[in-house]
Order: C-alpha cells, then sequence, then structure tokens
C-alpha cells in the first residue's frame, strides 16, 4: 500500500520551472492560496533536496488559516541537506528520507534536532519503498512539490495519482528545469498518460487537474 500522491507545480506556458538565471516567481498570489489550501487538505508534503537547496522552504500553510501544518519530507540521497535549513525548524514535523551511503554523524545530528531520517537504499533513495513506510506510518495522502528529478523519478515508478498544474503566461525558453526532466520516456506508448478532470481561470493563468490513468 501506499499514500495518495498528488503532484503540484506553477510552470510557464512552455514548462519551465525557473529561467535561465534562477527567478522561479510564477505563482501569482490566487495560485499561491491555492497551493497553500492543497496543503491544508493532506498529510504530508513531499519535496527534493534540489528544491530544498534552491529555495530554503518552509513547506507549512501560511497562507491561509489552518489547524495544522503536514509533515514535511525532503528526499536526499546524499544528505546534503543544510543543518540550518528552515524545513528542519519546529513548525512542523520533517521526515529525511536518505541512502546507506549518508554520512551516519550527519544522521544523528538531525535526529539531534527532532528529524526522522529514514534510510532507504543503497545509492538512490528507494522510493516505491519510501512510500510502503510512510503508508505504514500513517500517510495517505502527500502533495508532491518537486523539482524536475524527483518529479521524474515519481511518474516513472508509478507513483503519483493525481497532477495540479498552475500555468502561468509567461514564456521562459533556454534549458532551465522543467516540470518533468530525467532520461525521458522513449516511445509514446511508455509515456504517464493523464485524464482531464477539471480546469479553471485563476488570475492571468489557468489550474489543471487530471487523474493519472494506471
Amino acid at each position: 500500500m501506499k499514500p495518495y500522491v498528488i503532484s503540484n507545480v506553477g510552470m510557464s506556458l512552455d514548462g519551465k520551472l525557473v529561467t535561465v538565471g534562477g527567478d522561479s516567481r510564477i505563482s501569482c498570489e490566487e495560485d499561491l492560496i491555492r497551493v497553500h489550501k492543497l496543503r491544508a487538505k493532506v498529510d504530508a508534503i513531499m519535496v527534493g533536496i534540489g528544491t530544498v537547496l534552491k529555495d530554503d522552504p518552509r513547506l507549512t500553510v501560511h497562507k491561509i488559516k489552518s489547524e495544522k501544518n503536514p509533515i514535511r519530507i525532503v528526499v536526499d540521497s546524499s544528505l546534503r541537506i543544510p543543518l540550518n535549513a528552515r524545513v528542519l525548524n519546529k513548525e512542523a514535523k520533517t521526515i529525511i528520507a536518505t541512502t546507506e551511503k549518508a554520512n551516519k554523524e550527519k544522521i544523528k545530528a538531525l535526529e539531534n534536532l527532532g528529524v526522522e531520517v529514514i534510510v532507504c537504499g543503497k545509492e538512490r533513495v528507494d522510493l516505491k519503498k519510501l512510500m510502503e513506510i510512510l503508508y505504514e506510518k500513517g500517510i495517505r495522502s502527500i502533495l508532491l512539490e518537486g523539482g524536475g528529478t524527483l518529479n521524474w523519478s515519481m511518474f516513472k515508478e508509478g507513483l503519483v495519482d493525481e497532477v495540479s498544474v498552475y500555468i502561468a503566461p509567461m514564456i521562459f525558453g533556454g534549458k532551465s528545469v522543467s516540470y518533468v526532466d530525467g532520461e525521458g520516456f522513449k516511445s509514446v506508448d511508455e509515456a504517464v498518460k493523464l485524464k482531464l478532470k477539471n480546469f479553471y481561470k485563476l488570475g492571468e493563468g489557468i489550474v489543471l487537474e487530471f487523474d493519472v490513468i494506471k
């Protein structure tokens, strides 16, 4: 068994998460509120270490009133997370998923901060196993706010159930991070198939909501 996973993203019309200069100011205020409403409904939020290193997010619900903050999950195969990262603060529980190659002293340091560390895989985090472990811990729903690398891995492993996309009225161009990166599927037959279930205008952009066809 695994949690229900919603992949959420805000991107430019050409599918980029950032400009070539690293500017990721994509979402309008209305979209930020939409995202925080999603956060308030799930048991956990999951990101990759790249997102933590670039944005230093809190990953809490603070744009709307909420009685709770979801658990924060960071996928970090090499345990690169800084000990002063904001995602490690006391506003919510944090789980770091890492591998057998992770520095043992760093694991102890994180545990001393109250962080739960899950060792799951040898060289790379075993995402399927991680989902099973999280389900066993009572986590039934996850909002995936990953970058292109983690998103690719989750889609490739068939672990995403729903997609929620805000498309901003912008075109970035270039070769910066896109919604899903990785090596990609070689044929249309292998591609992840989606079923559109809802769409609506939000600010000057549009939101598309899909179910993943299993």
